[in-house]
């Protein structure tokens, strides 16, 4: 089973390892190997929210996200992605912008740099959105009861999640713009370069996160109305006739997986620049951290992991609530990938704790309720 989950990541570690000591000696394959391991620890919680969404797709889904959303993970958003930063920002075109990545890595750092404060606000503001209609959401399990129970009430309330991301932006981009200007730099016009992006998230997210959810609702209708049908033909005596889902509902669940996934990739591009600069060794990195990371969210959809750790959800959820509030953070201050990393881990690590506490704890709770039922019967007889 692992081997078969994790095959194709395991082959790609062992190519990518093999093209880094090729390409930088054994000074490469070191760096790849630590932006992997950085890619990985950054993206766990990338993979639980992933394996939340992935399960309600099919076998056929969930190899198009394997096979075509590794190509968009890997080759998009961990090689393309930087280069479209710098050739926007700069405005310059592609080929140039990939030769300046080859030729002249310094100028090609400070550009991205240059470029982070607007990849924050839109990475920050998706992100943002995702947690908080997580927890606005009245759920019948909850980790944090004594914080959930009255958020979900608060959440009734028509668009406060779009109200509270938007107060957060315009405060997070008139505090970058009164920094910027009292401080001078490179920055100092950016302001409103920081509002746009961030409005660009929010939209981003409501339209592929409504169209969606709009699809997975039809979804749900014509799986109902095909099941009532099919009992109405077995009562009548004739065949059961097969039932055709359409696709759409799928695509656009894998649509938002992967801007999902962008949004969540931010952090380990930026971050990968605080260990190389070189295009290659990062896309290598990266590349492979990001295998991984799709390998661990097909392994948690095919194990039932989310169905026995009921509170990995919730932990994932917070630690993306938590990853939004340091990239708009970042917009300003710089914050370490150690400190991101951290959080994420500690939050799902607690989930996890919790949830098998909470196994435990129902397991005892049955075994209890076995044993009086023995003791009633033997009493009786």
């Amino acid at each position: 089973m692992v081997l078969k989950t994790f095959g194709w990541s395991f082959a790609v570690t062992a190519v990518g390892l093999v093209a880094a000591v090729f390409y930088g000696g054994w000074t490469g394959f070191g760096i790849v190997a630590i932006l992997s391991v950085l890619e990985i620890s950054l993206s766990f919680d990338n993979a639980v929210v992933n394996a939340g969404i992935l399960k309600k797709m099919s076998a056929f889904w969930q190899k198009i996200f394997l096979t075509v959303g590794v190509l968009i993970a890997v080759f998009g958003m961990r090689l393309v992605f930087p280069v479209v930063i710098v050739a926007v920002s700069a405005s310059m075109g592609p080929i140039e912008a990939v030769d300046l990545a080859l030729t002249d890595k310094d100028r090609y750092q400070q550009l991205v740099t240059d470029a982070h404060p607007s990849i924050a606000a839109f990475g920050g503001m998706f992100l943002l959105m995702i947690f908080l209609d997580f927890i606005f959401e009245d759920r019948d399990i909850k980790w944090l009861g004594w914080l959930e129970r009255p958020l979900a009430k608060l959440g009734k309330v028509d668009m406060l999640s779009v109200c509270i991301a938007l107060i957060v932006l315009l405060i997070s981009a008139m505090t970058f713009a009164t920094h910027a200007h009292q401080h001078g730099g490179a920055h100092a016009d950016k302001g409103e370069t920081v509002l746009l992006a961030g409005i660009a998230g929010l939209i981003t997210y409501m339209i592929v996160g409504g169209l969606s959810g709009y699809f997975e609702d039809r979804l749900e209708e014509e799986e109902e109305r095909e099941h009532e049908q099919e009992e109405a033909a077995e009562r009548q005596g004739k065949p059961r006739s097969a039932v055709v889902l359409a696709g759409k509902a799928a695509f656009f669940m894998f649509l938002y997986l992967e801007v999902l996934d962008a949004s969540f990739s931010f952090d380990g591009v930026i971050g990968a620049f605080a260990i190389t600069n070189d295009i290659v060794l990062m896309a290598l990195g990266l590349g492979i951290g990001a295998m991984y990371v799709r390998s661990l969210t097909v392994y948690l959809v095919r194990q039932g992991t989310l169905d026995d750790y009921v509170y990995l959800e919730h932990g994932a959820h917070y630690a993306i609530g938590a990853l939004a509030v340091i990239l708009l953070v970042t917009i300003q201050y710089q914050i370490s990938e150690l400190i991101t990393g951290f959080i994420g881990v500690f939050l799902i690590g607690w989930s996890f704790w919790s949830s098998v506490r909470r196994n435990k704890a129902l397991a005892a709770a049955e075994g209890k309720a076995g044993s009086d039922d023995k003791t009633e019967v033997s009493s009786g007889v």
